[in-house]
């Protein structure tokens, strides 16, 4: 995390998401989260469900961030990994702890996928999110969907409008990736095993030799912002970003276009 970069880089407030970066790693993550939010930011730190090897030792970084850096928001993800480094398969599994609840974090991010996941079926994935929404209506916790990032915006917000059908009205804040050399976004695209987006970005780009450019992350967003304006009672809340090429970067490029300014489309 660029911390140099960090004060007054955002509006106060605004949701700073901190990776999860492995089992040796939960100090720093700590110090993160307390890094984050002394700078008056809300710190929101990841949560690999399957590399979760140690559930006692794994309860005990979650008090430590919640009482240290005064963590009340997480997002929770599987994690990437094929088979689990401990007791939990996945994210219900740990919501159903009920340590969150314990611990006074209250506001939770579960994972969204509009291009699909290796991992299971689109009609598993509705079923997981039926799960998660009755989970939050059971136990009074404020469920939201981050999804993540892609290049066909319009693809994305048709997802988000679509839940409805299936009775899912939780709030979607959709991933895209700020401003950042079309060869870092294919790159991370196949790191994050969103596929479909790379062939839409090449596509769009006209030729691979044309990857040497920018990315402008516009073209994702307007049709995702228009979606939003065009059906008002959508779950789509905001975006959220993925700062790919920089934290510096990414914030000018948002505070130019007044998205911060723009309660359909607050960054994250």
């Amino acid at each position: 995390m660029e911390f140099a970069d960090l004060p007054g880089l955002f509006p106060p407030g605004v949701r700073v998401y901190v990776t999860d970066i492995g089992k040796n790693e939960r100090f720093t993550q700590v110090m993160a989260t307390r890094r984050v939010r002394d700078l008056g930011y809300k710190p929101v730190p990841h949560i690999a469900v399957r590399r979760i090897f140690d559930p006692v030792a794994f309860e005990n970084h979650v008090r430590t961030m919640a009482e240290e850096a005064g963590v009340r928001d997480v997002l929770i993800v599987g994690g990437g990994v094929d088979k689990p480094a401990g007791p939990f398969a996945g994210s219900i599994d740990l919501l159903e702890t009920g340590m969150f609840d314990k611990y006074g974090i209250s506001d939770i991010a579960i994972a969204g996928h509009p291009e699909g996941s290796p991992d299971f079926s689109e009609a598993e994935a509705i079923d997981i999110l039926k799960l998660k929404r009755d989970f939050g209506e059971r136990t009074g916790a404020r469920m939201r969907i981050v999804t993540q990032f892609g290049f066909d915006g319009r693809k994305f917000a048709e997802w988000a409008g679509g839940l409805s059908a299936h009775g899912i009205d939780l709030p979607v804040h959709i991933g895209v990736a700020g401003p950042a050399k079309l060869t870092t976004m294919v790159k991370y695209a196949a790191i994050c095993g969103v596929g479909n987006s790379v062939s839409f970005l090449k596509k769009r780009s006209g030729s691979l030799a044309t990857l040497m450019g920018g990315f402008s992350p516009d073209e994702v967003v307007e049709p995702i912002e228009a979606y939003a304006r065009s059906n008002p009672a959508s779950a789509i809340q905001q975006l959220h970003v993925f700062p790919f090429g920089g934290i510096k970067g990414t914030a000018a490029w948002l505070i130019e276009r007044g998205t911060w300014d723009d309660k359909r489309g607050g960054g994250a």
